[in-house]
C-alpha cells in the first residue's frame, strides 16, 4: 500500500477495525474510508454496490462482521449465518466488479473443528464437527474463505484470509448478554468490586484453555501482512500461547482488586475445550505480537473503567 492509496475499512467503528484505523493513521495513511452501519447497510447488496462504484477503494479490510460470546451465538444462530453471509459475499464481490487491488477478510479461530488437535494449525480447517454453539457463526466465516479463494482462483484476485484468536481491547463489547469472555469478565468483576458483592458468578467450569491477543497487536499484524501476505489459504494470527478460564478469571480478579469469591454455574457450557492457535506460519511471515496478557489487560481496565469515565457501549 502506498500512502495516497485508498483504503477502506468496513467495520472501522468495532474493535478491530478502529485498531486498523488507528494503526494506519501513525504510519501516515490519510485517504482512509468508512462508513457507519447507519450510513451503509453492509447486508443490502445494492447499498453495498452504490458504495463501491462510487468510492473505487484500492485497499479493502473486511472487519465488519456480526459478532458475540456464546450465549449471542447460540441464541440467534439465523442472525449469525445470514447477517455475515450477506455482509463478506457483498463486500468481496464488489471488490471483485470494481477492481479492488487486495482485500483482507478477517475471520475467527471458531472456524476449526471443536475437537482438532492442538496448537491449531491453517491446515485443520474442515477436518471435523465444529463446535455446536458457535456453528453458524463459524460456517460463515469458512464461506468467507473459500469466498476469498475462489475469487482469487478463478478472477486472478488477490484476496486474502487472515484468522485471529481472541481479541480484547479498546471498543470492545461489555453487554453481558452478547459479550466475549474477557470484557464479560472486568465488567463483572468491575461491578462486583464497586458494589461489594460477596461472589462473582462465571459460566461453565474454568476448565477451557484460551489464548488471547491484543487488537492493537491484531491491527499491526492485518497491516504487516496486507503489505507482505498474497497467498490462498488463511494465516492465523495468534500469540501461541494460551491461558485456562480459571486462571484468566483469578488474573483479572487480581488486575481489578476484587476480594471477594468465584463460583462456577456448571449448568452453562464451557465451549471448545481449547483453542490454541499455530503461528508458525505468521512467525515464518515476519511477525510476532508485543503486548502480554496481563500488561495488555491492565490497560484496557485502566481505560475503560476508571472510574470517572466508566460507561457501557
Amino acid at each position: 500500500m502506498q500512502k495516497e492509496d485508498r483504503i477502506y475499512i468496513a467495520g472501522h467503528n468495532g474493535m478491530v477495525g478502529s485498531a486498523i484505523h488507528r494503526r494506519l493513521k501513525v504510519l501516515g495513511f490519510q485517504n482512509i474510508i468508512h462508513r457507519s452501519s447507519l450510513e451503509l447497510d453492509l447486508r443490502d447488496q445494492a447499498s453495498v454496490t452504490q458504495f463501491f462504484e462510487a468510492e473505487k477503494p484500492t485497499y479493502v479490510f473486511l472487519a465488519a462482521a456480526k459478532v458475540g460470546g456464546v450465549l449471542a451465538n447460540n441464541t440467534f444462530r439465523a442472525d449469525f449465518l445470514y447477517e455475515n453471509l450477506m455482509i463478506q459475499s457483498n463486500i468481496i464481490h464488489q471488490s471483485y466488479k470494481t477492481g479492488v487491488k487486495k482485500l483482507m477478510f478477517l475471520g475467527s479461530s471458531c472456524i476449526y473443528p471443536k475437537l482438532a488437535p492442538q496448537p491449531l494449525k491453517e491446515d485443520y480447517l474442515l477436518t471435523g464437527v465444529l463446535e455446536p454453539t458457535n456453528e453458524p457463526y463459524a460456517i460463515a466465516k469458512i464461506a468467507g474463505i473459500k469466498m476469498c479463494d475462489a475469487y482469487r482462483s478463478q478472477y486472478n484476485c488477490n484476496f486474502v484470509s487472515v484468522m485471529p484468536t481472541n481479541l480484547y481491547g479498546q471498543n470492545d463489547n461489555y453487554d453481558l448478554n452478547n459479550s466475549h469472555v474477557l470484557p464479560a469478565m472486568l465488567r463483572k468483576f468491575h461491578e462486583a468490586k464497586i458494589n461489594n458483592l460477596p461472589s462473582v458468578t462465571l459460566w461453565g467450569t474454568g476448565t477451557p484453555f484460551r489464548e488471547f491477543l491484543h487488537a492493537d497487536d491484531m491491527a499491526d499484524a492485518c497491516v504487516y501482512l496486507m503489505q507482505n501476505y498474497n497467498e490462498a489459504g488463511l494465516v492465523n494470527i495468534g500469540i501461541g500461547r494460551d491461558i485456562s478460564i480459571k486462571d484468566l478469571a483469578l488474573m483479572i480478579k487480581d488486575i481489578v482488586d476484587y476480594k471477594g469469591h468465584i463460583e462456577w454455574d456448571h449448568t452453562k457450557p464451557d465451549g471448545t475445550p481449547r483453542k490454541l492457535m499455530d503461528v508458525t506460519k505468521l512467525k515464518s511471515l515476519g511477525w510476532e505480537a508485543k503486548i502480554d496478557l496481563r500488561s495488555g489487560i491492565e490497560k484496557v481496565y485502566n481505560e475503560k473503567f476508571s472510574f470517572k469515565c466508566f460507561s457501557y457501549p
